[in-house]
């Protein structure tokens, strides 16, 4: 009698957490992540996948989620396989050892307006560092679009390769430490 009980008791307490709380889950092939990476002499821009993802919604805020980028299917827009290699090497992300990344969402504002800040940590060659951004939502027919830039310093995750900030006398080599992705979320 008293399992009964407790697993009523525990079933309660557990609807009553989420209670008001939507879990959305990513669509993958409708989510775009579009990198730019500048240096002295110019730029380089591309591509890369997410794998899976999902984000848990109350009272028009984020309360969690978890997205995993596929790391492997990084791609420069010019399809300079070299680069892409290149980015794939231990020198940048080092995707053999590490073939995902992950962006842990932890909360957000209220998206009242239709834009908060988001606040997450993300992880990428096994460094995990809080990052903090503005989102864009829309609702449509077919889901719930999330817009963003994110700007990421590349030598807070051990990515130093080119990085004025680590070696000197690079000149027109130095690579920018800080790189963007674009993102437009899709869930549902």
């Amino acid at each position: 009698m008293k399992n009964i009980f407790l697993t009523v008791v525990i079933a309660l307490f557990t609807l009553t957490l989420a209670e008001g709380q939507t879990k959305l889950t990513a669509v993958a092939e409708k989510t775009t992540l579009d990198w730019l990476g500048e240096k002295v002499t110019g730029q380089h821009t591309g591509t890369v996948k997410l794998q899976s993802g999902w984000l848990t919604m109350k009272e028009n805020k984020i309360v969690g989620g978890e997205f995993v980028i596929d790391m492997a299917s990084i791609k420069d827009s010019e399809g300079n396989a070299r680069l892409e290699g290149h980015l794939k090497s231990d020198d940048f992300f080092g995707v053999e050892k590490n073939p995902v990344s992950k962006l842990v969402l932890k909360s957000s504002e209220s998206f009242d307006k239709g834009s908060a800040v988001v606040k997450a940590e993300l992880t990428i060659k096994g460094v995990t560092n809080p990052v903090e951004f503005k989102a864009a939502v829309q609702k449509k027919d077919d889901g719930m679009y999330f817009f963003s830039n994110i700007v990421i310093d590349r030598t807070k995750y051990n990515v130093r390769y080119g990085s004025g900030t680590f070696f000197d006398n690079l000149g027109d080599k130095t690579i920018y430490d800080e790189f963007k992705l674009k993102v437009a979320l899709v869930v549902k």
